[in-house]
């Protein structure tokens, strides 16, 4: 007996928001296929049943993971706002569930084409964001200021998560982010 489409799809979606969570706490090559599928709850055979090859579902995981960029968006009415909230604590502290460009940034790198594609279309979508944001705030060099936003809270981020001193971290955050904030505040 088959199973529906709405099974078929549920399987897949599953599986789909267990690699990106899993691939954002571990990086792509951090984790296995074996290991995906049995948190999905299926068998690494069944798993061809909905994507040709471990390959074939990273671009779907990359658009899957940077969903989270959603509830981020919707909670920055500003610039200075985003920036906030996008370098604090429990984002540093929760990568499985926070943004996919900082998570996956080394990884992407050697990815194959799709994947990268696929990164390159959210990146795009933050940058198109914050830029919406400056030119809101009356910045004639909103691209260029949406830019450096994105390039300093990633690569915070990225270093808050990597050092190892707790004290560190958090002013590695909170220092960048004040930094930004400054200059992300309209001069009137």
């Amino acid at each position: 007996m088959g199973h529906s489409k709405e099974a078929k799809a549920s399987t897949r979606q599953r599986i789909l928001d267990v690699a990106a969570q899993r691939f954002r706490e571990h990086g792509l090559s951090g984790i296995g296929l074996a290991e995906i599928t049995r948190e999905a709850g299926i068998t690494p055979g069944a798993f061809y049943r909905h994507f040709s090859a471990r390959e074939a579902m990273l671009a779907e995981v990359v658009h899957v993971a940077a969903r989270s960029l959603d509830a981020w968006a919707a909670g920055s009415s500003d610039a200075p706002s985003a920036v906030r909230n996008y370098l604090n604590a429990p984002h540093r502290d929760a990568p499985g569930v926070g943004c996919p460009l900082v998570a996956l940034v080394h990884d992407i790198a050697h990815a194959d084409p799709a994947t990268r594609d696929a990164y390159t279309i959210e990146v795009n979508r933050v940058l198109d964001f914050l830029e919406g944001l400056n030119e809101a705030e009356g910045h004639a060099d909103a691209r260029a200021r949406a830019l450096l936003q994105l390039s300093a809270c990633v690569g915070a981020m990225g270093l808050s998560r990597a050092v190892s001193d707790p004290a560190y971290s958090q002013d590695l955050l909170d220092n960048v982010a004040e930094g930004l904030v400054q200059f992300s505040t309209p001069q009137r």
